[in-house]
C-alpha cells in the first residue's frame, strides 16, 4: 500500500499548452503500457517501471519479469481476469492489484487496459494504463471502518429495542439489560438501574454479584454521586477514567476502587418530560467516548426510558388490579369438619394480570359444605368487579338453602339484570360429607376432576347448561343436576380454564394432562395444590386460573361407603318429602342407579306405613357396604312393638299390599324388635 505522500516521477513541463496526455498521465501518479499479444512483449513507460519499482535499464519488456514485483495470488487473479476478458470478447477490463517493492513492502495499485482487436475480433493489444490506488485504498478502508462501526452501533440500538419490546414488568427490564446477554449486547462490564422515587433514587438493580456498594442503594437526588448528578442536570454523565473518578467523586470512589471498572457512563431516563430513572453502564476498558459513542448511548437511553415508563405504569396498573382481585376474593376458607380444603388463584404473565376467576367454600345447612369455581368473561377490572358481585350473590343464594339448579338460575338472572354484556361460567357442587352424596350442577364450565381413594382420576361428566347471564337471556334457566358419590379419601378438583389451557393446544389434551398430573400428585390437597401451581407456572399462558380441592376424610377401606338416616315427624310433610330426596340423592350417589325407582318406591313404602299405622316419629337409615359385595340396606324403625304381617289382599281389598311389595322388590327383607318399637328392613344387592 502506497503512502499518502508517495514520490511522483520528475518531469519538466514544456511551454506548449495545452499539455501532453504524458505529462497528464505522469502528474497524476499514473504510468502507461503497451501489450503485444502476438510477440508478447510488454512495453511500460518510466512513471509504470517506477510504480512497479523497476530500476531503470532492468526491464526487458517481458511479462515474466514482473513477477517477482506481484504477489503470487495476485498474479494468478490478475492473469485470470485477463484471461477472461481476452477470451470473451470484452473492450476493457481493470483491476486491483499489490505490488511488491524491492524493500519487501506491499503497495496498492490499479490497472486500466483496453483490448484492441482485429477484424476477426482477435485480441492483437492491449494498451492502458498504472496507476498508485494506496491513497484512495486507505480512504476506503477507513470508510468502511466507519460504516462498520456505524452497524454496530445501530445493531446495539436496534437489538436491545427489539430485546426491551417483549418486557413488560420494570423486572422484565431489568433482566433485558443486565443478564449475560444483554451486557454482551450492551458490551458493557456491569449495569445498574435506579427509579426515581420523592426526591430519592432507589436501586432496583444492583448488577453483577459482588458489585453491590454497601449504603447505597437509596440516594438523595442532592448528593455528589454521579446518578444524583445525571437527575439534577437532566444530561448524561461521561467518567473516562479511574482518575476522572476518583477526582470527581470523593465519597463513591472507596467503593468503586475494587472493582474492574475503567470508565462509566450515566444516562437519565426521561419519560414526559421527567427523569424516572437513571442507568450506569460500566467499561473494564477506559474511554474518551467519542461522540458517535455518546449519541448511541443517549439514543439507547431514549430506547430504554420508553420501555421502562410502559413497565412501571404496567407494574402500577397491576398492583391495583391485583389489590381489587384479592379484595372480591375471600379472606380466608372455613374449615369444614369432614375435608381437606385447599384453594389457589393465579393471576396471568399477560395482559392486565387480573381476570373473574374465583373460588369460594359455602357452610350450608344440614352440615353439608358447598364449593364453588368459577370465571367472568374478561381480563380487566370490570371483569373483577363483576366477579366479586356474582360471588357475594351466588353464596346468599345457597347459604338460603336453595337447591344447586336454583342456585344456579338465579345466579344468571342476577347477573343479567346487571345489564352488562359480560358472561360467566362456573361449576358448584352441594356435597354431604358425611354420607358422600355431592350434587352438581355446571354452567359452561369445564368439567371437574374426581380422583379416587385407590388413586384412580377421571373427568366427570356433568350435564351442564348455558352460561350465567346468557341462560337467562334466552330464558333457559333449567340446569340439570349430576350427583355422584364422594367416598372416603376422593379428592375433587374444580378449575377454571387457566389452569389447562395452553396457546395452541385443545383443551382436552389439557384436561388430559392435567388427570394425568393429579392422579400421581401428593395425597395431601395443599401439596398437590402447590405442585399444580408449579406446573402452571411452567407453561405459557395468557389467562388467571382458580381451582379448588376438596378431600372427602375418613377410612377409605371402612366397610360402609355411605350411610344417612333420618327422622321423620306425624303429619310432617315437609319431612316426608326431604327424606324422600335424601333417599334418592344417596343411591344415585353410590352408585346404585338401576334399582333407585325400586329402593325408593320400598322407602316410601315402609315411610308411610310407619307413620300411618303408629305413634310417633319414624327413623329412616340407609347404608352401602364399601367392598366387593354391594348390598344396599334400608330400615326404617318406629315406636310400635306390633310386628307387621304379610297377607294377600282380596281382589277387591284396597290395603295389605304394602309388604308384598317390599318382598317383590327387596332382595331380602325382615323385621326385627328392638327395645323401644322394631325396626323394618330390607337389602338390595347393587352390582
Amino acid at each position: 500500500m502506497a503512502d499518502r505522500g508517495a514520490k511522483r516521477p520528475t518531469v519538466s513541463v514544456p511551454d506548449d499548452w495545452p499539455a501532453h496526455p504524458d505529462l497528464t498521465l505522469a502528474l497524476n501518479g499514473m504510468g502507461g503500457f503497451d501489450w503485444d499479444l502476438d510477440s508478447g512483449r510488454l512495453h511500460l513507460d518510466p512513471p509504470a517501471l517506477e510504480l512497479f519499482d523497476v530500476p531503470p535499464g532492468t526491464y526487458d519488456e517481458r511479462p515474466a519479469t514482473l513477477a517477482d514485483h506481484v504477489p503470487p495470488t495476485e498474479a494468478a487473479r490478475l492473469d485470470a481476469l485477463v484471461a477472461r476478458a481476452l477470451k470473451d470478447g470484452s473492450d476493457s477490463y481493470g483491476a486491483y492489484f499489490r505490488v511488491r517493492h524491492r524493500d519487501g513492502a506491499l503497495h496498492w495499485a490499479h490497472c486500466q487496459g483496453s483490448i484492441r482487436r482485429d477484424a476477426s475480433g482477435r485480441p492483437r493489444r492491449v494498451i492502458g494504463v498504472v496507476r498508485d490506488a494506496g491513497e484512495e485504498y486507505t480512504q476506503a478502508a477507513e470508510r468502511l471502518a466507519v460504516d462498520e462501526e456505524r452497524r454496530r452501533h445501530n445493531s446495539v440500538v436496534e437489538r436491545t429495542t427489539a430485546a426491551l419490546a417483549h418486557a413488560r414488568t420494570v423486572h422484565d427490564v431489568i433482566a433485558v439489560l443486565a443478564d449475560d446477554q444483554g451486557l454482551s449486547r450492551l458490551g458493557a462490564e456491569n449495569i445498574i438501574l435506579g427509579l426515581v422515587e420523592a426526591g430519592r433514587i432507589r436501586l432496583v438493580s444492583e448488577g453483577k454479584a459482588g458489585s453491590f456498594i454497601p449504603d447505597h442503594e437509596v440516594t438523595r437526588v442532592g448528593d455528589e454521586f454521579p446518578m444524583s448528578e445525571v437527575v439534577r442536570t437532566l444530561a448524561p454523565r461521561f467518567i473516562a477514567s479511574r482518575t476522572e473518578f476518583a477526582t470527581g467523586y470523593p465519597r463513591l470512589w472507596p467503593a468503586i476502587e475494587p472493582l474492574d471498572i475503567g470508565s462509566a457512563a450515566y444516562l437519565p431516563l426521561i419519560a414526559q418530560g421527567r427523569t424516572i430513572g437513571v442507568i450506569g453502564l460500566f467499561y473494564q476498558r477506559e474511554s474518551a467516548f467519542r461522540d458517535q459513542e455518546r449519541n448511541l448511548l443517549i439514543a439507547l437511553g431514549s430506547s430504554i426510558s420508553q420501555s421502562l415508563a410502559r413497565s412501571m405504569l404496567y407494574d402500577q396498573e397491576h398492583e391495583l388490579a391485583a389489590g381489587l382481585q384479592k379484595a372480591m376474593l375471600p379472606r380466608r376458607i372455613p374449615g369444614v369438619p369432614g375435608a381437606q380444603i385447599a384453594v389457589r388463584y393465579r393471576s396471568a404473565r399477560l395482559g392486565r394480570d387480573i381476570g373473574g376467576d374465583w373460588y369460594d367454600v359455602i357452610p350450608l345447612p344440614d352440615g353439608r359444605v358447598g364449593a364453588v369455581v368459577g370465571d367472568v368473561q374478561g381480563h380487566d377490572t370490570q371483569a373483577a368487579a363483576l366477579m366479586g358481585q356474582l360471588r357475594i350473590v351466588l353464596r346468599a343464594y345457597a347459604t338460603e338453602g336453595h337447591s344447586p339448579a336454583t342456585v344456579m338460575a338465579r345466579a344468571s338472572a342476577f347477573l343479567k339484570e346487571l345489564d352488562t354484556d359480560r358472561f360467566a361460567t362456573c361449576v358448584y357442587v352441594d356435597a354431604d360429607l358425611s354420607t358422600g352424596a355431592a350434587r352438581f350442577v355446571r354452567a359452561g364450565h369445564i368439567d371437574p376432576l374426581l380422583r379416587h381413594a385407590e388413586g384412580i382420576c377421571r373427568r366427570l361428566p356433568v350435564a351442564g347448561g348455558l352460561p350465567l347471564g346468557l341462560s337467562a337471556e334466552f330464558t333457559r334457566l333449567d340446569y340439570p343436576v349430576t350427583t355422584v358419590h364422594l367416598a372416603p379419601g376422593d379428592t375433587l378438583l374444580l378449575c377454571t380454564d387457566g389452569l389447562v389451557e395452553e396457546p395452541g393446544t385443545d383443551i382436552d389434551d389439557g384436561l388430559r394432562h392435567l388427570t394425568a398430573e393429579v392422579r400421581h400428585g401428593p395425597q395431601d390437597v395443599q401439596q398437590l395444590a402447590d405442585r399444580l401451581c408449579t406446573l402452571a407456572d411452567r407453561r405459557p399462558g395468557e389467562d388467571d386460573m382458580a381451582f379448588l380441592l376438596l378431600r372427602r376424610l375418613g377410612n377409605p377401606h371402612h366397610d360402609i361407603a355411605g350411610r344417612v338416616q333420618r327422622q321423620i315427624a306425624p303429619a310432617d310433610p315437609e319431612g316426608l318429602s326431604a327424606a324422600r330426596h335424601m333417599i334418592r340423592a344417596a343411591v344415585r350417589a353410590w352408585g346404585a342407579r338401576e334399582r333407585a325407582e325400586e329402593i325408593e318406591l320400598v322407602a316410601d313404602e315402609l315411610i308411610t306405613n310407619a307413620l300411618l299405622h303408629t305413634e310417633g316419629p319414624a327413623v329412616i337409615r340407609i347404608e352401602m357396604p364399601h367392598g366387593a359385595e354391594r348390598r344396599l340396606r334400608l330400615e326404617v324403625e318406629d315406636p310400635s312393638s306390633n310386628l307387621p304381617k304379610r297377607r294377600e289382599p282380596g281382589e277387591a281389598g284396597v290395603s295389605g299390599r304394602g309388604l308384598l311389595l317390599v318382598d317383590r322388590l327387596a332382595d331380602v327383607w325382615g323385621v326385627e324388635p328392638r327395645g323401644s318399637g322394631k325396626c323394618v328392613w330390607c337389602e338390595f344387592n347393587c352390582p
